[in-house]
């Protein structure tokens, strides 16, 4: 037998060890070759397999993502992010004028009250053959001012709150927070709001119980240790010079607040009533870990598909099928409103655009609409949980989603009995593979949780009611819904070369 490089042998002299030990560097060989089989699914880390100028660009790319989470924090702010890159890149507003002139290779958006918009990339082929959609949201869980908010207690002022969206209350206790949002005055002015993010900025609070008195508190469950009416958010402590030593008691330091946002934004109390305030984290997204192989920040959820998504769009140079990308509003809260993917947005935009590209013996303008909507695929571009090793029970380990191991498909989301999902058909789920592959995308598959943990819905439900195939697509995140995310920045690379790859593809 070998041992360290040396031979050894029986007392009798004989090798037959030697046959023995020679065959089991083969067994070695051949154990690998089994784990190595193309038989076998066995997702790998990105950075396993893509090279150093790869990983370049990954880092790169994160450096952009970055900024947009900074600087974007609400869906309106997303929706001006969106169209002044998509101007800059020869992008216009679609205007019915220009109905029949639209030509392959045209660049058009529409804008939903500045909460919502989608971007058109027209293709070669004609309408009717269908478009290659990938759709996000740019909502996310926040706390929003009630319509009459300020009030003053005990010398302070305060602003009154509900929450939006999946929220752990507690979470935004003893956070510096800021103040972002639009509000329109009596005199009809629009005033853009922005409190907390500049340095000189000051920023916001709701404040906790010390540990000290927490003992009932603490006693109580996580949903009910911070009530919603309990998050309202300290806004100032000083009285107005302007009041009277008599009225200090009764609402000199909301006084003070109003005179402060008379000077700076020429606002009223009464004009909180034509307001849509949010109370977000305060401060800039950061790489997170030694090596910075996350981004950390809030509203990554769903802000991290929009983004890929968007850039993966602007990136394109000619495509086949029209490609479309389409973010929409209040998918965190059910997806209703006249912003949200319920409603008629993304049909009207595709039947001007049918109508903006018919030519003489074309289909009547409303077949080819509808055939547009049956025939088209479509990515529910959201994020997904990711394993998080302090909280892997909730997860089935065979069927989750890891940081780092690229863009996550989800077959369906809903909950428990598969409630409020679209699940994609297997025959499309293939062609996504396929292209996946095909472009050296890394992808992997992905569940949202245990059958019975809880679960979650996307907007892929509301776009396979038209009848075009669609599938769940996006960046796993750990501490989803919390107000700092957490993303890989891997994850975000192949999410954007992934939903470029589907934009760019040809399909039969």
């Amino acid at each position: 037998m070998v041992i360290n490089g040396w031979m050894a042998q029986d007392p009798g002299g004989d090798d037959r060890t030697d046959v023995a030990v020679a065959a089991s560097p083969a067994k070695a060989q051949q154990r690998e070759d089994r784990e190595e089989s193309p038989l076998l699914y066995k997702p790998k880390h990105v950075w396993e397999q893509i090279d150093d100028d790869q990983k370049k660009q990954a880092m790169a790319f994160a450096e952009g993502y970055k900024q947009f989470l900074t600087e974007v924090k609400t869906e309106r702010e997303g929706v001006v992010w969106a169209v002044t890159r998509a101007r800059s890149l020869g992008y216009v507003p679609f205007v019915p004028e220009q109905a029949g002139s639209l030509r392959p290779g045209d660049k058009v958006f529409w804008i939903n009250r500045d909460k919502g918009v989608m971007l058109a990339h027209i293709g070669q082929r004609p309408l009717d053959d269908g478009i290659l959609l990938v759709g996000a949201h740019l909502d996310a869980p926040r706390i929003d001012l009630k319509p009459n908010p300020l009030y003053q207690d005990e010398q302070m002022a305060l602003f009154k709150t509900h929450y939006y969206g999946g929220i752990k209350k507690y979470q935004w206790l003893a956070l510096p927070l800021a103040l972002h949002g639009v509000t329109v005055r009596g005199d009809g002015v629009r005033c853009p709001v922005v409190v907390g993010e500049a340095p000189e900025d000051p920023v916001f609070m709701i404040t906790d119980l010390l540990p000290h008195l927490a003992k009932d508190q603490m006693e109580k469950k996580l949903t009910e240790a911070v009530q919603g009416e309990g998050l309202n958010v300290l806004v100032g402590g000083l009285p107005s010079p302007h009041s009277d030593k008599k009225s200090r008691d009764d609402g000199a330091c909301k006084l003070a607040v109003l005179e402060w946002l008379a000077a700076r934004y020429g606002m009223k109390e009464e004009d909180f009533l034509s307001s849509e305030w949010q109370v977000v984290p305060a401060g800039p997204a950061r790489d997170v870990g030694f090596d910075r192989a996350f981004v950390g920040g809030y509203g990554q959820d769903d802000r991290s598909c929009c983004y890929t998504a968007a850039e993966a769009l602007f990136a394109l140079e000619q495509v086949d099928r029209t490609a479309v990308v389409l973010l929409v509003d209040k998918e965190e809260t059910g997806s209703d409103g006249n912003t949200g993917m319920r409603s008629r947005f993304m049909e009207h935009a595709l039947a001007e655009l049918v109508y903006g590209l018919q030519q003489g013996g074309a289909l009547p303008p409303e077949l080819a609409w509808r055939r547009c909507l049956a025939r088209s695929r479509a990515l529910s571009a959201d994020v997904t949980v990711g394993l998080d090793p302090n909280f892997e029970s909730v997860l089935d380990q065979r069927n989750a989603a890891r940081l780092g191991y690229g863009l996550a498909i989800a077959k369906y989301t809903g909950s428990r009995g598969k409630y409020g999902t679209s699940d994609a058909n297997a025959e499309f789920v293939g062609e996504v593979r396929q292209i996946l592959n095909r472009e050296k995308v890394c992808w992997q598959s992905g569940e949202l949780g245990k059958v019975d943990q809880g679960g979650g819905g996307t907007i892929a439900q509301f776009l396979a009611v038209y009848g075009m195939e669609v599938l769940d697509c996006g960046v796993p995140l750990l501490s989803m819904h919390a107000p700092w995310e957490l993303a890989h920045k891997a994850d975000l690379y192949m999410a954007y070369r992934g939903y470029g790859a589907f934009m760019a593809s040809r399909l039969p």
